[in-house]
Formats: structure tokens, C-alpha cells, sequence
């Protein structure tokens, strides 16, 4: 027996090295009751799901996520199992299904609607508490998340207490406009963003239909197109300035903020604008203060620093002259992502919502006083910590891949060494020695060193591509017996991450990434996530707590069960800044809110994803004219042969146009007749009866593309 496999057989055989990752429990946990069982306390506690997703999001005994819509005042019957929704949304409708194809959206409105109020409280405890004589007010800024209903249904949830919006381009005022046409007169219509002679028009044209539009400053020569357009329209403005503050935050969320940032006037250009309006006569316009320290703010402490500054600063435009009234603290309300509660990371923040209230009352309520000045009307543009929490991403892990190093005997070692070259021998001989005398370190050198000697032989061609094979499966084989082989599995996702999670992607945002079922199971593996899409970066290897992997289950394909993950806390951005790398298009979307029914909620209204058509006419393609261009291509060159004819070929190329971007899992080939992905469902929130046959839709293709 060679040395080597000696070695291996004895020596290494002796060594236990443990390949599960030493951070996370035991494989084999030991519960209350001191036996073995895996409940879903445990994965509760390795995915810190009570960290970030608490009131929102929890474990139930059957190991399926559900979500708590009403927070803290979610009873039990009212809480939402994540799966079921999922089984809705994608069986079939002969099933009672939707027959939407995943990635699907699930958003929660009853989730948002809780997030307003529990902000609103949370500043109406501040007020009282600090004794502070004015009120909050808050905007939600549209560019977190521009979806239609979700906006609307913020005007409709803030109607009560004067919740607005906040604007930054043409399309999102137009936007707005149209959505507080339904809200309360009092809202505020926060105007921001560079602006021209348009932007304006539409700000000032806002204010006459009796919108509380205010022009907020981002640049001095603004305010020139203001005062001429206000007297063009005969509408008297209401303007804010944006202040630059020296105040920010170290960390990518705060690099935009600071006497250097993109947005806002100096203190020299405030006092510029101050006096032209002075000039004007129109100081008494110039109401609001406006800033914004950075997004995820991560310590009141900072957070009290910023607005102490930008309160001084208010004061003094009172001191001016200035009809001030409202001070803007913009957005920066961070949420935990990771659930570390900790003030030094981009992904977590180390205050609740209320200490958060806490210290912007108490801040505005020291300098005001201070300085004799009434209490201004608090504003926040807080997006992220209102949005993120209401919705999910479902996607479905649909294979997984592990190189498995294979065994080697004894027999196949000796071949392997009969049939290496001379020059190879003394780096096996030294890999042998060192695993005789236990020296894994030298032995991973020898491993490396022996396997580039082999891929250069290959290369000038003196050895084969099976000589190259077992010599990687040797070197494999020695890494996996002295436990330094990488035990991590790729598991492929249905999901383009550039589209679904672009901030990963860009900024390396980090997102709680669980399975939303089999959590009463313990997961035996570890994994990154692998998108469809043919780029390196399509794929998520980094999780929340600092892992390089996630731990997941054992796919289970074979037997028709289907593995699906979740993305929480992505309601923010997300969905705004994705875009159609490799024409991959959006997830489709489905409203559920909680419902006393028989399965404990409703779908309200669901939305597929585009189609391959969809996404193509999105970069100026034209699905018309290219179906009629394979059509005489087909006509031209596929003749009946009895097993397929070109009717059959043109009908599923048609069906491909029409069909999802993304896979669909289990489905028949493309050339045989499916359902349409085109169908809309939609009926009011009160509609919690409508049952999935009520979906609506055309399941021939369209007609452009009949053969």
C-alpha cells in the first residue's frame, strides 16, 4: 500500500475535523426535554428571526414563517402562514390557485398601515411626554417605492393625522398630486429634487387646487424660477430651504450628507435667499427647514447632534423674519436588518422607534426654547423604516450543486502513481510524507503544488484529461480527509438578483434571507444563492451576522416538494431601482390582507410579472415583427416529417413570447399548450370573498402571435 494511502487510511483517519460552521448549533440540538428533536425555536433562534422580524414576522409549530399583520396587536388567529399564501398564489386555478409563477411580491398592507401608526404614536408620546407645544406631521417619500396602490393606500391609512407625500422628480409630483387628491387638505406636498420652470408650474398649480404644496430650495437659483412662475400664476408659494448641515454619519448611508453633499444651501447662500425674498416681499413665504443627515441613521445620539444643528438654524431664519413653521428632519429612521440592534453597522440601528421620537422632540423642543422660538411642526420623510417591513420575496430554490470528492482504495492510488510523470513524483513522495507525519499544513502546499505541475503537463499536452482528472480528484480527496475542503453547496434560484435585490448587488446591502417552511427540520447544509442570470455577480454570498453562507435544507425535488426562500424587509428601493438584466422583468405582485375567513386571509389583487414580450419591448424591441420574422423562417425551412410540423413550432414560439422570463418549474415544454401569465385579478380591500376563480384572463396567446 502506497504511503500516501497509508496516510489517509491511518494517520487521517484519526483526525476529526468538524466541517459545520462552529458559529451556528449543533447539527443535533439538545431541546428543554433534553432529547434530540429540532423544533422551530431553534431555527427561530439560528436565523434570528425574533431579531429583525419581530412584531412582523414569526415561526409557527408546523415550521412554516407567518406574518403578524397587526404587529404587537396580531392575535393568533390572525396570523398569516407565508406557505399558504405561496400555495395560493402559484397552484393552479383548477386548484383554487392564482397559476402566478414565481418570484411573486406578497405585499401586506395591513403591515403598512401598522408601521404608520406606530410612527405617528410614537411622536404623539414625545410631544405629550416632553410637553412640546406643536405636532408631528409626516410625509412618506414616493421614491422608496412608487407602486400605486401602496401609495395610495398611505394617504388613505394617514388620512386621520395629515400624513403626506414627498416628491423629487416631475413624474413623482404628478404622482402625488393625483393620490392627495383623495387625502386630507392638511397633508403636507413636500416638494424636492432640482427643478425647472415645469417643476414649479406644477408645485404652484398644486397649491391653487388647494394642496399644502411647499417648494423646498435644493439650489439658490431655484428660487428665481419661483418667484417669477408665483407671479405668472397669481399663486402665492410656500418655500422651504434645504440646509447642508456640518453634521453626518461615517458609512456609505451617510456619504451623501455634510457640507459636501449633492443637495441643500450653504448657511451663505440661506442668507442670500433670505434677503431676495425679503427684497420681493415674500419673506413670509419661506416656512419650512428642510434636511437630511443621511439614511439609517445609526444613534439618537447623532441623530440629536443633526437636529440641534438644523433647529439653530431655524431659529435663526425666525430670528430674519422668516413666517417659519415646519422643520424637516428628512428621512435617516433606520431599521434593524440583521437584528444586532448595534449603532456601528450600515444594516442595523441601535434605537427603537420611540427613542428615535424621543430625541428629535427633545432636540427641536432644547434649541426652540432656548432661543424663545415657538415650537415648529415636526416633518420626517421616513421611506425605509415605513415600507420595508410590508412586503416579501418569495423564490424557489429549484437545484442545488456540491463537487463530491470522490473515494479512492488503495488500487486506485497505486494506478494513480503508476501513471504519473517522473518530474511529478518527488511532489506526490513529499504530499505522502507529510501526511504520514501529520503535517497538514505542508501537505495542502504539496497538494497545490503537485496539481499546477499537472495542469501545466496538460497544458503542453504530456498529460491526459484523465491523468488531470485523478489528479484532482487526489488532491480533492486529501483536502476533504484533513478537513479543508469547502463544504459549501450553490443552491440556484429562480430569481435575477440584479432585478429583485439590486442594492446587494450595488452597495452590498444585506437582507434576512430565511426558508419560509421546513424550519421544525434541521438544515444539514450550508449555502450561497445562485440567480439565473449568466453574470458572476447574479448571486448572494453574503448574510446577515457576517456569514459567507446560509444555512439551508436538503433539496427534495425528486419527491415534487419545492423549496422556497424568502427576502425580508426589501419593501424600500428594491423594486424602484431593478432594472431587466438579461431581460429578466419583475416578480409578479399580490396584495393579502388578513381576514377572518376560513384560511385567515385574502388576496386583493394580483399582478403577473411581465412576460418575455413584455421585457423585450421595454429595450425598443417588437414581439410583433420578430414572431413574423421566425414565422417565414419556419415557413421557409421546416417541412411536415410527422413528428412536429411548422404550425406546431410557430404556436410555441408564440407561447414563449407570451410566457414568463423565469423558469417554470415543472412545466411541459414550451411547444405544448399552458396557461397565460396575463391575466389580472383585482376587487376593493372589503372584497375578502372573491374566491381564485375569479381571476380573469385570456389563456390563448395573443393574437399578434397566432400561427
Amino acid at each position: 500500500m502506497p504511503a500516501l494511502t497509508f496516510s489517509v487510511d491511518t494517520a487521517l483517519a484519526a483526525l476529526t475535523v468538524s466541517v459545520w460552521d462552529t458559529s451556528l448549533p449543533s447539527p443535533h440540538p439538545t431541546n428543554g426535554n433534553g432529547n434530540g428533536h429540532w423544533t422551530p425555536s431553534h431555527s427561530n433562534s439560528l436565523y434570528n428571526i425574533d431579531g429583525w422580524g419581530l412584531p412582523y414576522f414569526s415561526v409557527n409549530s408546523s415550521g412554516n414563517v407567518t406574518v403578524r399583520p397587526h404587529g404587537n396587536q396580531t392575535m393568533a388567529h390572525q396570523e398569516i402562514d407565508l406557505l399558504k399564501v405561496v400555495k395560493k398564489v402559484s397552484d393552479s386555478k383548477c386548484n383554487g390557485g392564482l397559476n402566478l409563477h414565481l418570484p411573486v411580491i406578497i405585499r401586506f398592507p395591513d403591515v403598512l398601515k401598522n408601521r404608520l401608526e406606530c410612527l405617528q404614536t410614537a411622536f404623539n408620546y414625545a410631544v405629550k411626554s416632553l410637553s412640546y407645544s406643536s405636532y408631528y406631521q409626516g410625509v412618506y417619500p414616493v421614491k422608496c417605492n412608487q407602486d400605486r396602490f401602496l401609495v395610495e393606500d398611505i394617504v388613505k391609512f394617514g388620512s386621520g393625522f395629515g400624513f403626506g407625500l414627498e416628491a423629487g422628480s416631475k413624474p413623482e409630483l404628478l404622482l402625488a398630486m393625483s393620490c392627495l387628491c383623495k387625502g386630507s387638505a392638511e397633508s403636507l406636498l413636500i416638494c424636492n429634487g432640482f427643478k425647472d420652470i415645469e417643476y414649479v408650474s406644477l408645485a404652484l398649480i398644486a397649491r391653487k387646487l388647494s394642496m399644502n404644496s411647499v417648494i423646498v430650495l435644493e439650489q439658490e437659483e431655484e428660487l428665481d424660477k419661483v418667484i417669477d412662475v408665483s407671479v405668472k400664476l397669481g399663486v402665492r408659494p410656500v418655500v422651504g430651504v434645504r440646509a447642508k448641515l456640518r453634521t453626518k454619519h461615517s458609512g456609505h448611508f451617510g456619504s451623501t450628507s455634510g457640507e459636501k453633499g449633492k443637495f441643500g444651501l450653504t448657511t451663505t447662500q440661506i442668507v442670500r435667499v433670505v434677503r431676495k425674498l425679503e427684497q420681493c416681499g415674500m419673506l413670509d413665504c419661506l416656512q419650512l427647514l428642510h434636511f437630511h443627515i443621511g439614511s439609517q441613521i445609526p444613534s439618537t445620539a447623532l441623530l440629536a447632534d443633526g437636529v440641534g444643528e438644523a433647529a439653530q438654524i431655524y431659529c435663526e431664519l425666525v430670528r430674519l423674519g422668516a413666517s417659519m413653521k415646519v422643520i424637516d428632519i428628512g428621512g435617516g429612521l433606520g431599521i434593524d436588518y440583521d437584528g444586532s440592534k448595534s449603532a456601528d453597522s450600515d444594516v442595523s440601528v441601535g434605537y427603537s422607534l420611540e427613542e428615535y421620537a424621543l430625541a428629535v422632540v427633545q432636540a427641536v423642543k432644547f434649541v426652540c426654547d432656548r432661543n424663545s422660538v415657538n415650537h415648529p411642526v415636526i416633518c420626517s420623510e421616513s421611506g425605509r423604516a415605513l415600507v420595508s417591513h410590508h412586503s416579501v420575496l418569495i423564490f424557489e430554490a429549484v437545484s442545488s450543486s456540491k463537487y463530491t470528492v470522490p473515494t479512492m482504495s488503495s488500487f486506485d492510488v497505486q494506478r494513480f502513481v503508476e501513471q504519473l510523470l517522473e518530474d511529478a513524483h518527488s511532489d506526490y513522495n513529499n504530499l505522502s510524507q507529510s501526511a504520514v507525519r501529520g503535517d497538514y499544513e505542508a501537505c495542502l502546499a504539496y497538494v497545490d503544488k503537485l496539481k499546477q505541475r499537472c495542469v501545466e503537463k496538460f497544458k503542453d499536452g504530456s498529460l491526459d484529461i484523465e491523468q488531470l482528472a485523478a489528479t484532482d480528484g487526489l488532491c480533492d480527496f486529501v483536502a476533504k480527509e484533513i478537513g479543508a475542503s469547502d463544504p459549501i453547496s450553490t443552491y440556484h434560484v429562480n430569481l435575477s438578483v440584479f432585478t429583485s435585490v439590486p442594492d446587494f448587488w450595488g452597495i452590498e446591502q444585506l437582507f434576512p434571507i430565511v426558508p419560509i417552511h421546513r424550519l421544525d427540520e434541521c438544515p444539514t447544509r450550508r449555502g450561497i444563492l445562485s440567480d439565473l442570470t449568466c453574470d458572476s455577480d447574479g448571486k448572494i454570498d453574503k448574510f446577515i451576522g457576517g456569514e459567507s453562507s446560509l444555512p439551508l435544507h436538503e433539496l427534495e425535488g425528486e419527491n415534487g416538494t419545492k423549496y422556497y426562500l424568502g427576502m425580508f424587509l426589501g419593501g424600500a428601493y428594491e423594486e424602484a431601482l431593478g432594472g431587466v438584466h438579461n431581460l429578466f422583468g419583475g416578480p409578479s405582485v399580490v396584495r393579502v390582507s388578513q381576514s377572518d375567513g376560513p384560511f385567515g386571509f385574502a388576496v386583493t389583487s394580483a399582478v403577473p410579472g411581465p412576460s418575455c414580450s413584455d421585457v423585450l419591448r421595454s429595450m425598443q424591441h417588437e414581439p410583433e415583427i420578430m414572431f413574423q420574422t421566425l414565422k417565414h423562417r419556419i415557413e421557409e425551412y421546416v417541412h411536415d416529417d410527422g413528428n412536429m410540423d411548422g404550425a406546431m413550432i410557430a404556436d410555441g414560439i408564440a407561447q414563449s413570447f407570451h410566457n414568463t422570463p423565469y423558469l417554470t418549474v415543472g412545466s411541459s415544454c414550451c411547444l405544448t399548450a399552458v396557461n397565460s401569465n396575463n391575466g389580472y385579478y383585482y376587487c376593493s380591500d372589503e372584497d375578502f370573498t372573491a374566491g381564485a376563480d375569479a381571476v380573469t384572463g385570456d389563456d390563448d396567446p395573443w393574437s399578434y402571435v397566432c400561427a
